[in-house]
């Protein structure tokens, strides 16, 4: 159901923000209190998140793009159109990366990779998929089977940056 309001744009922080009323907020579907919604800012479409405030309504971050598409700037009451996004959340490419599992099978360290979180072995295989050059996504995985056959508990790549303190 498209519910439409218009509200003020004011600014927390660095934020540009708009309070959804209640009314609109109680016809949708919360998951830990976010709102997952798709809508309009003066006609120009987006998808964001409804975030929760604590005894207050639920915010809509409005970002920059937000902003220009339409064409509107924090102070300016705009009208906003929003319904509930029930589209399914299309999974990044998390598949194995054949040569990782490879170099996993060869070195025994299978069951180390599936010990990781799964949102950490998410995080690595789009990470490798995502490489351009064969040789870079050998040196990642060379880390990466580096890390687990010291049994480090926070694998990933690329490497955090070595501080010179």
């Amino acid at each position: 159901m498209l519910n439409t309001f218009k509200a003020k744009i004011y600014k927390i922080g660095i934020n540009a923000v708009v309070d959804v009323p209640k009314r609109v907020t109680s016809s949708l579907i919360a998951t830990a209190g976010r709102i997952k919604i798709m809508g309009t800012i003066n006609g120009f479409d987006f998808k964001t998140t409804l975030m929760p405030v604590k005894e207050r309504p639920h915010l809509l971050y409005v970002n920059m793009n937000m902003l220009r598409g339409g064409a509107t700037a924090l102070g300016k009451t705009t009208t906003f159109s929003i319904e509930q996004d029930t589209s399914k959340k299309v999974e990044k490419n998390s598949r194995m990366h054949r040569e990782l599992l490879k170099q996993l099978k060869t070195k025994k360290l299978v069951e180390a990779f599936d010990a990781l979180t799964h949102s950490r072995k998410k995080d690595i295989l789009n990470y490798l998929h995502n490489l351009r050059t064969a040789e870079t996504v050998q040196r990642n995985i060379d880390n990466v089977i580096l890390q687990l056959e010291h049994r480090q508990k926070n694998v990933r790549i690329p490497l955090p940056l070595k501080s010179n303190r």
